[in-house]
């Protein structure tokens, strides 16, 4: 049987804009990224999901240094590269990603592309669905859905790909308005399709939002609870989401909607915070309360959209000062909650089953699934 050709991408600076609260890294957020002191995250994942690729059957075409190249021959399955596409660049560009899985997709069988919903933009402009692609998840908000739900299930997903084990569908590639992102409205477009291997719960949904009297209602419920049992003199750090942020609403704080913000004794103490500044708060205090909301119709915690929430972070809050709230109709929808926080030991941390208040003094118990282990 012959190899299967994969052709393979990394966006080598998706995602680092997550952690330093930028929520992306689209033009000169890239350099402001760099001054806060964000690092490279696309290329660990990129090593992970090649490492735990099992298959033998295949042999690799990749982008040139830093956009793949550099991650192969690091990794378990450098002897498969076998052609290289593209010029070594200090500094890369959309252009770069377009150009190269253009020429790619005359050559390979599937392309596999570490990246988020932009570098899916990219993807999609060059090559549309005349190729099935597979992402490997390293943005910040990555709500297509053309995305494997981490690195390891992408690994598995090209296993059955190459068997000869899965369907092909047509997955939506959404996007945000980075810079109406950043000033808190949330602009989603859906730009075109994909063709995507699809193989179970290997593959994440798209963004779901809900609406509707009831939800609003709970959300009212909900942050009224919160608001009764907050504790004096210890910050709460609220995630992003409607959900949560209807905590500030009722206590009539200007707080972002789409950020990290800090509250103490139901105060706003720092809005819009990123990791240095959440850390040195927690560190200042001693101790730190986290409510979070799933991302509706995906289901994860952490991972997605709240990058600043990094495993630095999470390593200094305890599990039971981690309060999830969501509307009953939200985790109705949802098996399961995720993390992908890209550590595995803070993923493992979260796991298991946790109460998540969906009205006020009403819980539901839900399982909390590490990434790293679901399968």
């Amino acid at each position: 049987m012959n190899p299967v050709r994969i052709g393979f991408i990394v966006n080598p600076i998706a995602g680092m804009g997550g952690s330093v609260g930028l929520k992306g890294t689209d033009g000169d957020s890239y350099f402001l990224a760099l001054k806060r002191g964000a690092k490279p995250v696309a290329p660990h994942r990129a090593l992970i999901f090649l490492n735990n690729i099992r298959s033998n059957n295949f042999e690799i075409i990749s982008a040139a240094g830093n956009m793949g190249e550099d991650v192969v021959k690091s990794s378990n399955h450098r002897d498969k590269l076998v052609e290289i596409v593209g010029e070594t660049k200090s500094l890369t560009s959309r252009l770069d990603t377009i150009n190269i899985a253009r020429e790619m997709s005359r050559k390979v069988n599937i392309i596999v592309f570490v990246g988020g919903d932009g570098t899916a933009r990219d993807i999609y402009e060059a090559i549309g669905t005349s190729v099935p692609v597979i992402g490997v998840p390293s943005g910040v908000k990555m709500y297509s859905s053309v995305f494997a739900i981490n690195p390891v299930a992408a690994a598995r997903l090209l296993d059955r790909f190459i068997a000869g084990e899965v369907e092909f569908v047509e997955r939506e590639v959404l996007d945000v308005d980075e810079e109406s992102f950043r000033r808190d409205k949330l602009v989603i477009k859906l730009y075109g399709y994909l063709l995507v291997p699809y193989s179970g719960a290997l593959v994440q949904s798209s963004k779901t939002i809900y609406s509707g009297t009831n939800e609003e209602l709970s959300k009212e419920g909900i942050a009224e609870y919160i608001i009764e049992n907050m504790e004096s003199s210890i910050p709460y750090v609220l995630g992003p989401g409607s959900t949560v942020k209807t905590i500030c609403k009722k206590l009539d704080l200007n707080c972002t909607l789409l950020g990290v913000d800090i509250l103490l004794n139901k105060k706003l103490l720092i809005k819009d915070a990123w990791e240095k500044e959440i850390i040195d708060i927690i560190n200042q205090y001693g101790k730190a309360k986290i409510i979070v909301t799933p991302i509706g119709g995906q289901g994860f915690l952490f991972g997605r959209g709240n990058q600043q929430l990094s495993p630095r972070v999470l390593s200094l809050v305890d599990r039971e000062d981690i309060i999830v709230v969501a509307t009953e109709q939200k985790l109705r929808s949802l098996p399961y909650l995720l993390v992908d926080t890209g550590d595995k030991d803070i993923d493992e941390k979260i796991s298991g089953y946790i109460k998540i208040l969906v009205d006020y003094n009403r819980f539901i118990v839900t399982k909390v699934i590490s990434n790293l282990n679901i399968l």
